[in-house]
């Protein structure tokens, strides 16, 4: 296989060539297990496991290698089995956080070039869930596009479109139908050979429909949504990087049931484009929009010109930003104070007696 055929550019070179030891070799992630990577390699696909060395060095989840990762590899001969000795520096990287108590990062997709954003037009239609993707893409490094699914199932879709170009503010949004391929050519801007795009949604919006229909055939399992509230069940099990007909890759992600920000305050600045430029304007630079006088962001929503429940997400997404650096902050306390901890347990171990 050659591996430009999935992305790998001079820039992915130089790296590999500051890490390069004698028997390893450069491949990609292509699909993500529990505790195994699907990697392609320049002599085809194998199945790896992460070395002793990187498994005990990882900080935390978003140190292990992810689907469209590149990565260091040691191939064993005879065996289609390979070892991660390390993970490139990724270009891009969306993340949201991960599962539990602990502030700590689960990386969904590296080395994404464009997002898509996937929203279907039936009665899962949610602009504020489309909000919140939109602050992980921006802080993700990849350019975000919001895709409208199932087009054939709503019965105003210019009006849908409206609402969600107001919630998505300067992204571009494609409507489509991947049953009847109304608009799905459209995104052909953005499958671009050797670019990678990832697509995230729910489950049930329409994800692995839109994949088949890319590929001419089908290949990802599909499932409907059920009839009593149009939410999804999971078709797709696994984040796995595919090659399309045009030389462009998309990964496939399961539905995300849940999006936990882990984002900064830029990248909320720019999903909201709108309220940041009218935030210039206010009179006071620290003004939060809540009432302070001369609000010029307040002043929108009087006259009409913001919608009050966008300003009301702004809201909602800051404050769950805010939360999250004060919980990365009391880990990093926690962390440090687990470190000292070990090193004055030593020091006392190896003092000697009087």
């Amino acid at each position: 296989m050659k591996l430009d055929e999935f992305g790998w550019s001079s820039s992915h070179e130089e790296q590999f060539r500051a890490r390069a030891e004698v028997g390893l070799g450069p491949a990609r992630v292509v699909a993500t297990y529990t505790h195994l990577y699907r990697l392609v390699t320049p002599e085809g696909e194998v199945l790896a496991s992460v070395s002793g060395r990187l498994r005990h060095g990882a900080r935390g989840p978003q140190d292990f290698p992810a689907t469209g990762d590149w990565v260091v590899a040691e191939l064993r001969p005879g065996e289609d089995r390979a070892t991660i000795h390390d993970v490139l520096p990724r270009a891009s990287c969306f993340s949201r956080r991960a599962a539990g108590a602990r502030a700590e990062e689960q990386v969904v997709a590296a080395n994404v070039d464009t997002v898509f954003l996937v929203a279907g037009l039936d009665g899962d239609f949610n602009p504020r869930r489309v909000e919140r993707a939109l602050v992980l893409s921006w802080e993700s490094g990849a350019s975000p596009v919001v895709v409208l699914t199932k087009a054939d199932l709503c019965a105003d879709v210019a009006a849908r479109r409206q609402e969600m170009e107001a919630a998505a503010a300067g992204v571009p949004v494609v409507v489509t139908s991947a049953s009847t391929g109304e608009g799905v050519e459209d995104l052909g801007a953005h499958l671009v050979r050797g670019r990678t795009v990832a697509l995230l949604g729910s489950s049930g919006v329409g994800k692995s429909t839109l994949v088949n229909r890319l590929l001419g055939y089908d290949r990802q399992r599909t499932l409907t949504v059920r009839e009593s509230d149009d939410r999804g069940r999971h078709a797709t099990t696994l984040r796995e990087l595919i090659p399309l007909p045009s030389g462009a890759l998309v990964i496939d992600t399961p539905g995300l049931r849940e999006i936990q920000l882990w984002a900064g305050e830029e990248s909320l600045g720019e999903a909201f484009a709108d309220v940041a430029e009218r935030a210039s304007a206010c009179r006071f630079r620290d003004c939060r929009h809540e009432g302070e006088p001369g609000c010029a962001v307040q002043a929108a929503v009087e006259a009409g010109a913001l919608d009050p429940a966008r300003l009301a997400s702004y809201h909602k997404l800051g404050r769950e930003l805010r939360f999250l650096e004060i919980r990365q902050d009391v880990g990093l306390q926690q962390a440090q104070k687990a470190r000292w901890k070990s090193i004055h347990k030593q020091a006392r171990k190896h003092r000697p007696r009087e």
